[in-house]
């Protein structure tokens, strides 16, 4: 069984995400939390459950996609690292992964 870490990158990236949808729907944006925590946890079992990323399939990055989110994070070992969180509509931007 693998270990989910949630970078410190991550988590900010997942909290103003979540501030930014409860400025009108505070409910929602727990919700979203909540399921992203949740569906993480399944990484634990099975690792390679996210996608490759079409944008990055020369890197060692998956993807998990819960509306409206997209979830990356990359397994070394028995670690799973969630790396970034950013909206579905935003271009990925490369450097958002080598984030400390």
């Amino acid at each position: 069984m693998a270990r989910v870490i949630w970078t410190e990158p991550a988590l900010n990236d997942l909290d103003e995400i979540a501030d930014y949808i409860a400025v009108d729907k505070p409910l929602a944006a727990r919700l979203l939390v909540q399921k992203i925590f949740k569906k993480a946890e399944l990484l634990r079992k099975f690792p390679q459950l996210g996608t490759i990323p079409p944008e990055l399939k020369e890197f060692p990055y998956r993807q998990l996609v819960i509306p409206p989110c997209r979830i990356f994070y990359r397994i070394d070992k028995k670690t799973v690292y969630m790396v970034a969180v950013i909206r579905g509509e935003r271009t990925l931007r490369r450097d958002l992964l080598d984030r400390p």
